[in-house]
């Protein structure tokens, strides 16, 4: 079974750190970076999540530019798995794509915004 490190994070700078494994890891299992989850899957009522990252089990970040599971050697300049030491300095390193699967350990989501009749309002409970 999976088991998965998840890191939620709100608008106010506050992060939670969660972990899931079983039923609940596995409705993690195919989703994509940008994806709109509902929290009641991952037993947080009333909240949406977004996904908005990860990394696998040998620590290397999940890329939303790199479609499906694999792990890929890819030329990068400065952007996510890559900080570049002098201007214009690309290398080519290893990244995971965009789907969650079994490999991968710790995701990040960032709660979004629930549409109430009346207004958008921030979820405060996790």
């Amino acid at each position: 079974m999976a088991k998965i490190k998840i890191s939620i994070s709100t608008s106010d700078g506050k992060v939670q750190n969660l972990e899931v494994e079983g039923d609940r890891a596995q409705t993690l299992l195919g989703k994509r970076i940008g994806e709109t989850i509902e929290g009641t899957s991952l037993g947080l009522q009333g909240t949406n999540l977004k996904i908005t990252g990860g990394s696998d089990k040998d620590g290397f970040p999940m890329r939303r530019d790199i479609h499906g599971g694999i792990r890929l050697m890819t030329l990068l300049g400065k952007s996510i798995g890559f900080k570049k030491a002098s201007k214009g300095e690309r290398r080519r390193k290893l990244v995971r794509g965009d789907t969650i699967t079994e490999d991968v350990v710790q995701v990040n989501l960032k709660k979004n915004m629930i549409e109430t009749q009346s207004s958008p309002k921030q979820v405060e409970n996790i």
